[in-house]
């Protein structure tokens, strides 16, 4: 397995930064202590770098989840660009061979497979064949005007917002230095490892309630951390749509962003997995898990019983599967109103019998542990 030469730049870029971080602003916070205004600003340039990176290199370019008006993506691509993690058109190219190779160790530019330090920083460090970039699978971005003004002029962007802008705020609130470390120097390191935490832990921990088929996994505490990203099962299968945490209760900051943007015209065409596809891809999930259940129990008097009740409701999803195949493909044929209103209320069936299913296998499920 090719391990590379190593990538001076990016070494000592993420080696001094975070080095700084962790000396000198603790001895700066203790010798002379940071001001409200530092605080502010540092507090301000994290949300922006996470906006930048959540919702423009990630949902905006990299998966085209939604349309941008043009003011919004000079916006993403000035405070992505912040975050000091390579332009859209080179993060983009890597994150669409990520989603398209994910866990193959010589093709994924960050496999978890390789371990957890490879997949956080350690494919960063050396440049190997993996993570050379494929500009062939970002002929859109290519074409975009703000993507390639971004891309050419990278570096005179990165030292303004990183290096200029923090020592001009804390210049005109009388804390240089204060503002420089904690919103230009801190606020960077702590952007750089919330982002790598996705290629990372959100590959090993947590749950696969949609999808087994890769290593990504859902966690609610990884997307508090991380403005929505932790909801990474769910995104690797439903890879298109806006939204990663999809319950009204998940913490999603990305996804209330851009429906924001939506609400003041700033943005439209905002991409949603239909309610059956989610369903049908959960209740396929827990058939599968169901079956693996009542192999490890078959000394249980009831085991027979119990998978044939499971196979004639995994008959029933397929049946449901199937019908609703059938009214997509209607759907297309017809674009009428009135038929589409008819299929969308057999949608709607089909989606409230998936849900009576998953009850139906819930209940099965527990009769195992008796």
């Amino acid at each position: 397995m090719d391990e590379g030469q190593r990538n001076w730049p990016v070494t000592l870029t993420l080696g001094l930064t975070f080095a700084a971080a962790v000396i000198a602003v603790p001895w700066y916070g203790i010798a002379v202590g940071f001001s409200g205004w530092a605080w502010a600003f540092f507090f301000i340039f994290l949300l922006a770098g996470g906006v930048g990176i959540g919702s423009g290199y990630h949902r905006l370019w990299s998966h085209r989840t939604y349309t941008a008006s043009r003011p919004l993506q000079w916006f993403l691509a000035v405070i992505g660009g912040m975050s000091l993690q390579n332009s859209i058109l080179i993060w983009s190219a890597r994150h669409r061979v990520h989603h398209r190779d994910v866990d193959d160790n010589d093709k994924d530019p960050y496999s978890i497979g390789r371990g957890f330090w490879f997949a956080h920083v350690g494919w960063m460090l050396r440049d190997y064949k993996s993570g050379v970039v494929d500009e062939t699978i970002v002929p859109d971005l290519k074409k975009n005007p703000v993507v390639m003004w971004q891309h050419n002029h990278y570096l005179s962007l990165v030292l303004v917002t990183n290096v200029v802008l923090p020592l001009a705020l804390g210049w005109m609130v009388g804390d240089m230095w204060g503002v420089f470390l904690l919103a230009g120097l801190a606020r960077l390191v702590v952007n750089h490892h919330v982002t790598f935490f996705i290629n990372s832990l959100a590959h090993m921990w947590g749950s696969q309630p949609y999808t087994d088929e890769n290593s990504a996994r859902d966690n609610g505490f990884l997307a508090i951390i991380t403005y929505g990203e932790g909801y990474h099962n769910y995104h690797h299968l439903f890879q298109a749509d806006y939204r990663n945490g999809i319950k009204w209760h998940h913490f999603d900051l990305n996804k209330w962003f851009i429906a924001s943007c939506a609400a003041m015209g700033l943005a439209s065409d905002l991409k949603r997995t239909p309610e059956f596809k989610i369903e049908r891809a959960r209740l396929d999930m827990e058939f599968k898990r169901a079956r693996q259940r009542l192999e490890a129990h078959e000394s249980n008097p009831k085991w027979k019983d119990l998978v044939e009740t499971l196979e004639h409701e995994y008959e029933q999803f397929l049946a449901t599967v199937k019908e609703w195949q059938a009214l997509q493909v209607e759907r297309m044929q017809h674009g009428k109103q009135v038929l589409a209103e008819k299929l969308d209320a057999s949608f709607h069936e089909l989606e409230d019998a998936l849900r009576m299913q998953r009850k139906r296998l819930t209940l099965l499920t527990a009769q195992l542990a008796v």
